[in-house]
């Protein structure tokens, strides 16, 4: 069996155990992959602030597609090589829009520098001192947030948190708990913000409770793998992809192989060429594994 060329893997649900944590299966097999040639990419919803754990995983090296393919972030030097998002003008227009049609919305903006949050988007400050408490809408000046700072990195996600929805509890540090399947009164809030946005942005389903992640249009983690593989020559044929949720579909119908957890959503599972076993059964590790030592055996065979 060939082995590809990239392996973009999604994190939570995917590559990370439903606690969160990486089993020393995982590890092995991204070094082994890594050993073998493969470039091996986690793709993410997750914002740069929550990658430090991946240091440790992948050696202190590697590459991370976040924010849902808004930014590319190198992870030795956890700097962004690549940024796209909403402009000041647009993330705006969009805050206001927002605004007019959920009234008590809760927002945030999501850069590649930190995060900004309304004021009760969040129910405790977290112990991050790049956070911004204030209306989102009042860093979108052409400044930072006080004198003399530089000019902010474009919004990479702009969220909104239902009103109705209880207030998270867990420290911005820490993902928000991923629900189980979208209920009658999220999906109602869900259009609500599609309505506001329009075409200006599309709705990213990534499984979070009682929250609207929108992205801009031309952001998402297909376009951001593509663009990168690119900068490595290397074709969508080369390329596997492991996914759980609905987020990850343009990602997985791009690769030219791509694997559903077992776990996964099941129109991920529908889409998929091939399936892999659950997140807490390491499915990912296990794959890998597998054409690891067919390709082994292939080498050394006379």
């Amino acid at each position: 069996m060939t082995l590809p060329r990239v392996v973009a893997t999604d994190l939570d649900g995917t590559l990370l155990r439903s606690d969160g944590t990486v089993s020393e299966r995982t590890r092995a097999a991204l070094r082994a992959a890594e050993d073998a040639g493969v470039e091996v990419v986690f793709v993410t919803a997750r914002p740069p602030r929550w990658l430090d754990q991946l240091v440790d995983v992948v050696g202190g090296h590697g590459h991370v597609i976040c924010l849902g393919g808004a930014a590319v972030w190198d992870l030795a030097t956890a700097s962004a090589l690549d940024v796209c998002g909403f402009t000041a003008d647009e993330s705006a227009a969009l805050v206001a829009d927002l605004r007019a049609a959920v009234p008590g919305v809760a927002l945030a903006f999501e850069r590649v520098d930190g995060p900004t949050f309304d004021p009760g988007f969040r129910s405790s400050p977290d112990d991050d001192a790049t956070d911004v408490v204030a209306p989102v809408e009042t860093t979108l000046g052409p400044h930072g947030t006080a004198p003399g700072e530089p000019a902010r990195q474009p919004v990479g996600k702009i969220l909104a948190r239902d009103p109705g929805a209880p207030v998270d509890d867990a420290p911005a540090t820490q993902p928000v708990v991923v629900a189980d399947g979208q209920t009658t009164a999220q999906e109602s809030f869900f259009a609500r913000v599609r309505e506001a946005v329009g075409d200006r942005a599309h709705l990213a389903y990534s499984g979070a409770a009682g929250l609207a992640e929108l992205l801009a249009p031309t952001v998402t983690k297909d376009a951001a793998l593509a663009r990168w593989c690119g900068r490595l020559g290397v074709d969508a044929r080369d390329v596997w992809a492991f996914g759980d949720m609905p987020n990850d579909l343009p990602m997985l119908r791009w690769a030219g192989r791509s694997f559903a957890v077992a776990n996964a959503h099941p129109d991920v599972l529908a889409a998929a060429t091939d399936r892999a076993a659950a997140n807490d059964d390491d499915g990912v590790a296990r794959v890998l594994l597998d054409v690891l030592d067919v390709s082994a055996a292939g080498a050394s065979a006379p």
